[in-house]
């Protein structure tokens, strides 16, 4: 899949938007807005952006944790404001302020997300088994962590997803770190997409730096599900600049992280490698930068009067909708 100047420029402008809205919620956490807990996306936005950008409205994801799925949640389309709303606990919020940091959009292949590591596989797999009983061409594109694929619960899905070719494209988002344990210390080989070869499928690592080769390698293996031939696996090389949480050290083995290290993670930023090249190509002009920058600072401003006008959710019978159909 080569991507028009037109795609290049939707994948710029989600990941714009991706980074304004996860600096966001970073401050509304300082601030006491955004409810809960916050595991920024900083640095590792391209595998979720480029990953769900080009899929289809009835596709379906599972959202890694990163920035809550913000990346995922954006490029598929979804609406960062009543997402923030949620995560603010009001009512206007995409769960009517319930799921707090799970997001959920049934029109857009959106099923909100899990609190337990790994529990995402299970239920991949079994959107898989629909999207293949009900013959429409759906796809359903799992993303998880380098430290979650160490779960039962990958090897159980991708089994069954492997003997019953499910259209599944598992995306892993390896930023070198579990928590606070290095992948060298959590896994014995180089790539994580090695783990493919043991299922039969394709396995295929991608520099995940560069939203383009992840929205290339991605909807390649999208689209061999859609015809039917099984799941793959792509593993996207990605990075964390900061800490794991809001609040947490940004630690390694109870020691701070290198900072020469973190500051070579840095220049390798996904919003600076796809400016850099659109720029240089012509594609992207700097008034184009200045524009977009001041529509996602646009966007963030109406999100941020949305949520302050909205209410906390106060009607008691909202859980009884939440539990029963009516």
């Amino acid at each position: 899949m080569a991507l028009d100047n037109e795609q290049l420029m939707k994948l710029y402008r989600n990941l714009v938007r991706t980074r304004a809205f996860d600096q966001i919620a970073v401050k509304w956490m300082a601030e006491g807005k955004l409810l809960s807990f916050y595991h920024p996306a900083y640095g590792g936005e391209a595998p979720g952006v480029g990953g769900t950008t080009f899929l289809r409205e009835d596709d379906i994801i599972y959202p890694h944790l990163r920035g809550h799925g913000l990346p995922h949640l954006i490029g598929k389309g979804a609406s960062p404001k009543t997402y923030m709303a949620e995560h603010c606990g009001r009512s206007t919020g995409s769960g009517n302020g319930l799921g707090g940091v799970h997001a959920e959009y049934p029109e857009l292949g959106i099923y909100g997300g899990g609190g337990t590591i790994g529990s995402g596989f299970p239920v991949s797999a079994g959107w898989g088994v629909a999207a293949k009983k009900n013959g429409r061409g759906q796809v359903v594109v799992c993303f998880f962590g380098d430290g979650t694929a160490n779960r039962g619960t990958f090897h159980e899905a991708a089994n069954m997803a492997a003997v019953w070719k499910l259209p599944i494209v598992w995306v892993c988002e390896n930023n070198g770190i579990a928590q606070y344990v290095p992948i060298e210390d959590a896994y014995p080989l180089e790539d994580m997409a090695s783990l493919a070869a043991g299922y039969g499928m394709p396995g295929e690592v991608v520099d995940g730096q560069d939203v383009e080769a992840v929205a290339v390698a991605v909807m390649a293996a999208v689209e061999r599900a859609r015809q039917g031939e099984g799941p793959s696996f792509v593993e996207c090389k990605t990075a964390r600049f900061g800490p794991h949480g809001i609040g947490n050290p940004d630690k390694v083995h109870g020691e701070p992280r290198d900072p020469d290290k973190v500051e070579a993670l840095r220049k390798r930023d996904p919003l600076l490698i796809l400016r850099e090249r659109l720029l240089n190509e012509g594609i992207l002009t700097p008034e184009d930068v200045e524009r977009i920058d001041n529509e996602a600072e646009q966007e963030i401003a109406e999100t941020e009067k949305f949520i302050d006008e909205s209410p906390f959710p106060d009607d008691p019978s909202i859980l009884d909708k939440a539990l029963y159909a009516d």
